[in-house]
Order: structure tokens, then sequence, then C-alpha cells
């Protein structure tokens, strides 16, 4: 148990190091391509982005998972996944490639037929790197993907800048995108050394696909709901109205999504291992429930406190509109973590089917909840969004309650202190922001203060002095 503990902290680790170092050139290189392109570029391919979400979501088709759940993968599980996922994307590249002038003709932006031609490249040539990935994965290799992530998003950023300097306009992210998938896929199979057999089998098939297609559908699902709120901005409002959106809930994902998608990817393959020592396993996440939120829910309040400062300072007055849109998707996203970890925790267990059901009954609501608010104008989309995620919580967390004696209000007990010391540490930042100080001191004393504030609320909180002992074992070791 000691080994697998050291290799989960391992895994943070890296996948921290790799995350938030690759986020950190990405953040850079949007920042700089924000002011060298429109917000209009940014809402033009963001209109198509639910249909190259879904392609990708078909690609993948839950055997990503699949693959990492089972202890025991041959070559022959990894081969027949690849050839499939293969053979998936080049049929979604040909149906995006077919269906171009519609799309084209439903936003009438005649320029996306030849955006979206060019983007269905990326769907065919990421299938290439789904089963190498999950091998990594599976053996909690995150070293190895975190240096193949920061080289991708290195070389693709400046390949975006150069193209935006010289005028390529919103071919620009088009072509940074397929840049960094070809140069991803080629790296991750130099360092995996993995070929693929010539074999396909029925029963590694039937395997995979039984409990991949679970996934597919809840994860369909999501994707559909998640891309359909800016199919509905694109088509009802205007490509600057969709850039605001897009903008605004990017910069909100960053302390976020990176967050639970460290813990999410590392804790998969980990709780996997322990999945029938239920005691342990349901001890251990309620433990990563409180270490993310108590990280998570301080990173958003503050990023809503500094939302005006920031965008001043980062991307300029011209982006002023989003602030709004950036502020309500913190409080949005900062509840997605409890969300995706009950899922995790489903999954391991093998409850994919009711992951499914879940997902129905979620998406239902929420799509009636959009098609309410469209007419009301983006904020109106924006205000559904986060109550919705409300929503989502109280259902994920239901059926953990009946499965594992895990419902909402003994979690709830675990990351509430957490998130009042967060909302109360911020406050003195954002007061600040109606002060006549420059942006850029606007966040440096901001973010300072509310973190020693911060720090002095929970500096008696056994979890917060855990966090540092693990920062410091795992980053500062000789």
């Amino acid at each position: 148990m000691g080994e697998l503990k050291n290799k989960a902290i391992s895994g943070v680790k890296w996948n921290a190091i790799g995350r938030f170092s690759t986020q950190g050139v990405n953040f850079v290189i949007g920042l700089i391509l924000a002011r060298l392109l429109s917000p209009s570029d940014y809402g033009v391919v963001g209109m198509v982005g639910i249909f190259f979400a879904i392609a990708q979501t078909f690609i993948d088709s839950g055997f990503g998972s699949a693959l990492i759940r089972k202890n025991d993968c041959s070559d022959e599980d990894y081969s027949t996944a690849f050839y499939f996922n293969i053979i998936v994307g080049l049929v979604c590249c040909v149906l995006l490639s077919v269906a171009s002038p519609f799309i084209a003709k439903f936003f009438n932006t005649p320029i996306l037929k030849d955006l979206i031609k060019v983007m269905s490249l990326n769907m065919f040539v990421s299938s290439f790197a789904i089963v190498h990935t999950s091998k990594l994965t599976h053996s909690v290799d995150f070293k190895s993907q975190a240096v193949v992530n920061l080289v991708t998003a290195i070389v693709a950023g400046v390949t975006g800048i150069l193209l935006a300097y010289n005028g390529f306009g919103v071919w620009s992210l088009v072509l940074q995108h397929l840049v960094g998938t070809i140069l991803r896929v080629i790296l991750l199979m130099v360092i995996t050394k993995w070929i693929p057999q010539r074999v396909f089998s029925k029963s590694s098939f039937k395997y995979l696909f039984n409990f991949g297609s679970k996934i597919l559908a809840s994860s369909l699902l999501h994707t559909i709901c998640s891309n359909l709120t800016t199919l509905l901005i694109g088509k009802f409002y205007s490509a600057k109205d969709l850039g605001y959106y897009s903008r605004g809930s990017s910069l909100a994902t960053y302390p976020s999504t990176n967050i639970s998608s460290i813990l999410q990817s590392v804790t998969y393959p980990v709780l996997a291992k322990i999945q029938d020592d239920e005691e342990h396993l349901i001890a251990s996440y309620r433990k990563i429930i409180s270490m993310t939120s108590l990280i998570i829910f301080f990173g958003m309040f503050l990023l809503a406190a500094l939302a005006k400062p920031l965008i001043v300072a980062l991307l300029t007055d011209k982006w002023l509109d989003a602030v709004i849109y950036l502020q309500i998707f913190c409080f949005a996203y900062m509840f997605d973590h409890i969300c995706s970890l009950n899922l995790n925790v489903l999954y391991v267990k093998g409850y994919s089917n009711l992951v499914l059901r879940l997902e129905i009954i979620k998406k239902t609501i929420y799509v009636l909840m959009l098609i309410a608010s469209v007419p009301l104008g983006v904020l109106a989309i924006c205000i559904s969004s986060a109550i919705y995620t409300q929503v989502a919580v109280v259902i994920n967390t239901y059926y953990t309650g009946k499965l594992f004696g895990l419902g909402y209000f003994k979690q709830v007990q675990d990351f509430i202190k957490y998130f009042i010391c967060s909302f109360v540490s911020v406050v003195p930042a954002f007061l600040l922001t109606f002060t006549e100080l420059d942006s850029v001191i606007q966040l440096i004393f901001g973010g300072l203060v509310s973190c020693v504030v911060y720090y002095i609320l929970l500096r008696n909180d056994a979890l917060l002095k855990e966090v540092f002992v693990i920062i410091k074992n795992s980053f500062f070791r000789s």
C-alpha cells in the first residue's frame, strides 16, 4: 500500500508539473494571441467547438478508461483499441469534411467551410495517440506525459504566434492546434516505444466496448450539453459575444479544471487498484475531495475577485465585457471537481450504467434550463450554467450516498470550511478593485493579502499542513 501511495504522490507531482507548466505556456501564448487577434476570431472557432468535441468523444469511445481500469491489459487489448480508434477517427474526419458546407451555412459564416476541413485532420491524427496515453496513465507515468505536453505546447504556441503576427487571423488558431496534435502523437510514439500487433481480438473488443460504451454515452451527453451553449450563442448572437463568453469561460477553467483533472487522472488508476477495499477507497476519496476543495475554492474566489484588473492587465480594455462572464464561471467551476470525483468513484466500482443514467437526468435538466435562458441573453445563459452546477452536485452525491453512505450533506461537511474561509479571504482583494490603483498593483497586492488571510484562517488545519508536507517532500526533496 505504501508503494501505491508513493506512486500516487509521484503521479500528482508530475501531473501537476506537466499540466501547470503546459497551461502556463498556453496561458502566456493565449494572452499574446488575444492581443494579436480579435474576439470575433475566437468566436468563429468557438462556433464549431461542439462538432469537434463530439467527434473526439467518439474517437476515444471510452476505450481509454476501460484500458486504464483493467489491471491485466495485454498487447492484444491495446492493439484492438488502437485500430478501433483509428477507424473511428477516419470516419469522423470524413463526416466533418462532408458536413462543412452545411455547418458554414447554418452559422452564416462562409470561412467555416475551409476551416472545418483543416480542423477535421486533427481528429484523425489524435486517434493515433489514445492508446499510448492510456499506457502511460495505466502505469501512473505522468512524467513522460508532462514532457510531451510541454514540448508540444511550446512548439504549437510559437507557430500560432508567428502566424497571427503575419496576419493569418483565425487560421493561426486552427494551424496551431494541428501542429500541436501531430507533434504530440510523434513524441508519444517515440517515448512509449509501443507498436501495435497485427491483431484485432473480438473478445478484447467485447470487454472494452461493454465498459467503454457506457462511458461513451455519458461522455457524449456531457460533451453535447457542455458545447451546446456555444452553438446557440454562435447561432443567435454575434461572434464577438461568443468570443467574450469563450474567453471568460476559458480563464475560469485554469485553476479549477486543471487541478481537478490532475487529481482525477492520477486517482482513477490508483483508486482502481484498491476498488475491492471499499472502506479504504471511500476514505481516500473523502480526503481527495477535501484536499482539492482547499485549493480550488480559494483559487476560484480569488480569480473572481480580481477578474477586472486581471483582464485589463493581460488582455487590454477591449476584453472588458468578458469580466462578468469570468466571475460567474468562477462560481460554476469551483464545484466541478466534486461532480467529477463523484463520478470517478462510480467508474472505479464499475457503475458505468448508473453514470449513464445520471448523465441523462442531469443533461435533460441542463437543456431545459438552457432553452429557457437563451432568449434572455448571454448573461442569463451564464447564470443558468452556474445554477445547473449546484443541481449536478446534488444529483451526483445522492447516488454516492445511496451506494456508499457518502451523501450530499456528508460531503459538504468535508469542504464547507474551505468554502467559507476562501470567500472571507478574498474580500480585501475584491474591495481593492474599486480603488484607483494600477491594475497590476491590484493583482499583486490583492493576491498577497488574500493568501495571507487564507493562511491565518487555516493555520491550524491538519489537511493544510499535510498539503505543505507533500509539496515539500515531492518538489523540494534532495
